[in-house]
């Protein structure tokens, strides 16, 4: 290979990881294809060569100073395992190369012979059988093998594969913070009051004051009586109270 076609070959490796990765998903390298040489010449300045893959036009490159590149860049496509055609000018080109993965393939390029009309095949003379002649002559060759049919359609795409397994479960989180205290109760309502106590005994009797002079005793005597009731009513009070708390 010449020192232009590698120097044209890395270029195109650099333009290759030079493609910026698409939202959501990255690029894959590119496979880039130099060439010089054209039906077994010096490639013509201005010869426009094409890739094709899968039926579609993926790359385009004009011949100058003798050389081309095509960087092949399957995009959102999947080109691995596919074949990469070329066209010359329009015309097919016999040679094909496999798409790599930042591959680089240096090419020579052939203009495929064009597709041979069909020749009517003349009739068979056949042999009269003349009484008396020699014997029929032999066969002919066979003919001319007919031109290539067009390529085939493309077949319908593959069913999706089965799901993977489910991942491990992830780690557990921590503790959350405590939460706040709550807000202080209402106070109850006051309790009813309790029941009255009952009257407690009477206190025993006082002694017995001393005689007094006549006409005096019998007011004394009156005023000893009330002074032992109201000692009973205190006595019996206090006993109440004493209950009561």
């Amino acid at each position: 290979m010449t020192k232009l076609k590698i120097l044209a070959l890395m270029v195109g490796l650099v333009m290759i990881f030079a493609i910026p990765a698409t939202v959501g998903a990255q690029r894959v390298p590119a496979h880039a294809i130099v060439g010089s040489n054209i039906n077994g010449a010096a490639a013509v300045d201005g010869t426009v060569i094409t890739a094709v893959v899968n039926d579609v036009q993926v790359a385009t490159a004009t011949v100058a100073n003798g050389e081309f590149l095509l960087v092949v860049d399957q995009g959102d496509e999947i080109f691995a395992g596919m074949m990469v055609h070329f066209t010359i000018d329009g015309v097919e080109a016999a040679e094909t190369t496999a798409w790599v993965q930042g591959g680089g393939t240096e090419v020579t390029l052939t203009s495929a012979a064009p597709a041979q009309a069909t020749a009517t095949p003349e009739p068979a003379p056949v042999a009269t059988v003349v009484p008396g002649s020699g014997q029929g002559g032999a066969v002919g060759p066979e003919g001319p093998e007919g031109p290539q049919g067009t390529r085939g359609a493309r077949g319908a795409a593959g069913a999706d594969g089965a799901d993977g397994a489910d991942g491990s479960p992830g780690a557990r989180g921590s503790a959350g913070a405590d939460g706040q205290d709550g807000a202080a109760g209402s106070d109850g309502a006051v309790g009813s009051a309790g029941a009255t106590g009952s009257v407690g005994p009477a206190g025993a009797a006082g002694v017995a004051g001393a005689a007094g002079e006549d006409g005096g005793g019998s007011a004394l005597g009156i005023v000893a009586l009330i002074l032992a009731i109201i000692a009973i009513v205190i006595a019996g009070g206090g006993v109440a109270m004493g209950r009561r708390s």
